[in-house]
């Protein structure tokens, strides 16, 4: 199976912070989107989400989503801990139980909120994919630049995707 784990930053990192209504989020998620969509064309059947807010929410739901046209693909979630969602916005929270709800397997990585159970979530995703899926606007000092550098170690695929530009770039691995 031909796995493909994502990344992304947090709404806050955006200009547009959480409203997702705005243009720029709308026209960023629609192409993210289409990246799913094509890693599934291709015949990518398993999709691993750290399920964060932003990036990985959305990634994860556009994976359930296409679902019903593809049904053979498989959606994990990585958690880094237990009750991450406990201080998110309700409408979030209710989201993100119901993506595990329809997740084909749930793995928690630690059971503390602390930024070494996120790093270990982030790498436990890169150690189990081919290919890594980065909403990210190129910082390294940040939880995606660290996970796309450790995908770069590991000679992962990598596609990039600028959060405000929407450009769209790949670097192939070599496993």
């Amino acid at each position: 199976m031909i796995i493909c784990a994502f990344t992304g930053h947090r709404p806050g990192s955006f200009p547009w912070k959480y409203d997702e209504t705005a243009p720029a989020c709308i026209m960023l998620k629609e192409v993210l989107a289409e990246q799913i969509k094509a890693l599934a064309d291709e015949g990518v059947t398993g999709f691993i989400s750290g399920m964060a807010q932003g990036v990985d929410i959305w990634a994860a739901q556009i994976v359930l989503d296409l679902k019903k046209k593809y049904p053979m693909l498989k959606l994990s979630c990585a958690l880094p801990c237990d009750n991450q969602e406990k201080m998110w916005p309700d409408p979030v929270q209710k989201q993100y139980h119901s993506i595990l709800e329809q997740a084909h397997k749930v793995v928690r990585v630690g059971r503390e909120y602390t930024k070494e159970s996120m790093y270990a979530r982030n790498r436990y995703m890169v150690d189990h994919a081919n290919i890594l899926l980065a909403v990210y606007n190129g910082k390294r000092r940040s939880g995606t630049g660290m996970t796309v550098s450790y995908a770069e170690e590991k000679h992962r695929r990598i596609i990039k995707i600028d959060p405000l530009s929407r450009l769209v770039t790949c670097t192939e691995g070599r496993e």
